[in-house]
C-alpha cells in the first residue's frame, strides 16, 4: 500500500516536471528583433549541443557595439545565420524564462528567423543602397600626396621662467 503511494506521487511528481518544462519551451516572455552584425556562431555544449551566437549592436556610428548573446535550437536557423555572416541583419528572437538547465541553451533569447538587410542606414530615414552583386562598387579615392594633409609643426615651447 505504501509502495503503491510511493510510485503514485513519483508519476504525479513526473508528470508535473515534464508540464513545467513543456511551459517553459512552448510559452515566450518576450519577443523581438535585433539588428546588427553577426560575430560569432558556434555549436557548444558537452550532451546537449546548441548555437551560441553574438551580434554586435551598433546604434550611432563611432559607439561601441552592444553585444547580444543568442542562442539557435534549429539547424535550419543557423545556416542561415552562418550564410549571412558579415552582413547587416535582423534576428528574430523568443525569450525564454524558467528554463531548468543550460542543456537548452546558454541565454534565454531563441534565435527564430533571420532577415539579412539590402540597404546601409546612415540615419534614420536615410539609407543608401547597396550595388547589386556582380556589379563594381564605387571605385576608390586617389591616395594624398605626402605634403596634401600634413599639419603644420608647433613652434618649440620656451625654457620656463
Amino acid at each position: 500500500m505504501i509502495l503503491k503511494r510511493l510510485i503514485l506521487a513519483l508519476v504525479v511528481l513526473c508528470l508535473l516536471a515534464g508540464l513545467l518544462l513543456w511551459g517553459a519551451l512552448s510559452w515566450s516572455y518576450s519577443t523581438g528583433e535585433r539588428a546588427g552584425w553577426v560575430q560569432k556562431l558556434s555549436k557548444k555544449g558537452w550532451v546537449c549541443k546548441t548555437w551560441e551566437g553574438e551580434l554586435a549592436l551598433v546604434s550611432l556610428p563611432g559607439s561601441m557595439p552592444e553585444k547580444f548573446l543568442f542562442t539557435i535550437r534549429d539547424d535550419a536557423v543557423a545556416q542561415q545565420v552562418t550564410r549571412a555572416m558579415g552582413k547587416r541583419v535582423a534576428l528574430h528572437y523568443e525569450e525564454k524564462v524558467g528554463l531548468p538547465t543550460t542543456c537548452f541553451g546558454e541565454t534565454r533569447h531563441y534565435i527564430t528567423g533571420v532577415i539579412v538587410s539590402d540597404e546601409i542606414p546612415l540615419a534614420p530615414g536615410v539609407m543608401v543602397p547597396r550595388p547589386p552583386a556582380g556589379l563594381p562598387s564605387a571605385p576608390a579615392a586617389a591616395p594624398l600626396p605626402p605634403t596634401a594633409g600634413a599639419v603644420p609643426a608647433l613652434p618649440a615651447a620656451s625654457a620656463p621662467r
